[in-house]
């Protein structure tokens, strides 16, 4: 029987990429290659850079309301313990897979790098629409996905925190759930939960108030004053509503919002503690306003001083990057412009201040680390103290990305996102490689 050849390269290359597929990890892979072409990392490192540790795809059966039963598919993706545990949000959506997980976990990898967090990056999810279903069906899956979870998540291996579609109570369900199959309290191994429950002041607003005090910074280097700038918010759910709130009490025109239902725009200003008031009471924009209509799809390109995507990935592509009339995109978003959109705004670096997401949106994994390390401790921070730490690592951080921009003369998004991957690198050359 003669011997067969295997090019076993090209082989875990085809079984790789069957794996990690889609639009938004494709978008991390060219931010990646591009980094790393800066960084001149050789081609032999990349992959261990770039792949995930562990993706880990489980079934979540639950019993309905009605009476049957419903199985959804859950993810988790752990993408380095380089420099500590892995650290992530868990998101219940409808278009949640694998290849998104992946995508949003290695961002959140280079996000903490470059924040100077001791993690890696990690994500989750369940495909769900939470809408759909009651209360007791979404604590019945909250608590199956975090049992299915137990064998590979630890207070340091893996902390897990909220995103899109959980929030501090579903966080509470899977801290119990972890909990009981300790034997113990365990409060480390989630963070975003209720303070009653081992959490921390000042979590659910830091990602919002992280945006807008990263946005006054900018508008102090550019030498323009907030009482005279206008701003157009896409996305009001936790992130977007308290950045509009901080923005405004600093005398920001808020003139355009939009939510997945509605979008409201006004020259003269929005109403924002109107829109905040109509969503806790209503659950969404929807209905706040029919004189103040407007249609979604235009609403990036109006003309502003701040720009601030706050909802999903890739809503702006080159078309949209190209039409932009602001001064200041402030990415609150994870992934909101296209790496196509990139090379527009490459040439458009004089017209428009990126704040890129990796920075930008870092507030709440931060205050998630302080909420980590006070459960560890028992020893808990007032909210004046959370919120002087998170501007004291975010300006740290504002600074370094600035000062390599100016060394190198690249664009905002490389000079972040190469001080993240290059941390990572020589982490894992000096650690090198076991056995």
């Amino acid at each position: 029987m003669q011997p067969v050849d295997i090019d076993y390269p090209r082989a875990r290359e085809a079984y790789v990429s069957s794996i990690y597929t889609g639009p938004v990890f494709e978008m991390a892979r060219s931010q990646f290659n591009s980094v790393a072409d800066f960084l001149e990392i050789p081609e032999g490192q990349r992959d261990r850079l770039l792949y995930p540790k562990r993706a880990i795809t489980i079934s979540v059966p639950i019993n309905m309301d009605n009476g049957e039963m419903a199985v959804f598919q859950g993810y988790r993706v752990q993408h380095h313990l380089t420099l500590g545990p892995t650290k992530g949000g868990t998101r219940f959506a409808p278009n949640v897979d694998i290849g998104e997980v992946s995508a949003l976990a290695i961002w959140m990898s280079w996000k903490c790098a470059l924040a100077g967090l001791p993690y890696g990056g990690a994500k989750g999810g369940v495909t769900v629409d939470v809408h759909k279903l009651s209360r007791r069906e979404l604590e019945a899956l909250s608590r199956r996905y975090m049992q299915e979870m137990i064998p590979f998540v630890g207070p340091h291996v893996d902390v897990m925190a909220p995103d899109m579609g959980t929030n501090e109570q579903v966080m509470a369900w899977f801290m119990d759930t972890y909990s009981m199959y300790q034997g113990r309290t365990v409060n480390e191994i989630v963070t975003g939960k209720p303070v009653s429950s081992g959490g921390t002041e000042g979590r659910r607003e830091a990602t919002g108030l992280g945006v807008a005090h990263l946005i006054f910074r900018s508008l102090e280097r550019l030498q323009l004053t907030a009482s005279n700038a206008t701003a157009i918010i896409q996305g009001f759910g936790n992130v977007g509503s308290f950045a509009a709130i901080e923005l405004a009490r600093a005398g920001v025109k808020i003139i355009g919002v939009s939510d997945h239902t509605s979008c409201y725009f006004d020259a003269r200003g929005l109403d924002v503690d109107a829109m905040v008031e109509h969503t806790a009471t209503h659950g969404s924009l929807e209905g706040f306003s029919t004189e103040l209509a407007f249609d979604p799809t235009k609403l990036l390109i109006q003309k502003c001083d701040i720009l601030v995507p706050a909802a999903v990935e890739r809503v702006i592509d080159a078309e949209v990057a190209a039409k932009l009339d602001c001064r200041i995109l402030a990415e609150a978003a994870n992934g909101p412009t296209t790496p196509d959109a990139d090379a527009v705004l490459e040439q458009r670096r004089k017209e428009i201040f990126v704040i890129p997401d990796i920075l930008c949106n870092s507030g709440g994994v931060i205050v998630s680390y302080f909420e980590w390390v006070q459960d560890l401790q028992q020893l808990f921070w007032g909210k004046s103290e959370v919120i002087s730490r998170l501007k004291g690592l975010l300006d740290d951080a504002f600074m370094r990305v600035m000062e390599r921009v100016e060394k190198n003369d690249i664009a905002h998004r490389t000079a972040a996102m190469a001080i993240g991957v290059d941390k990572v690198a020589k982490a894992k050359a000096t650690r090198g490689l076991f056995p």
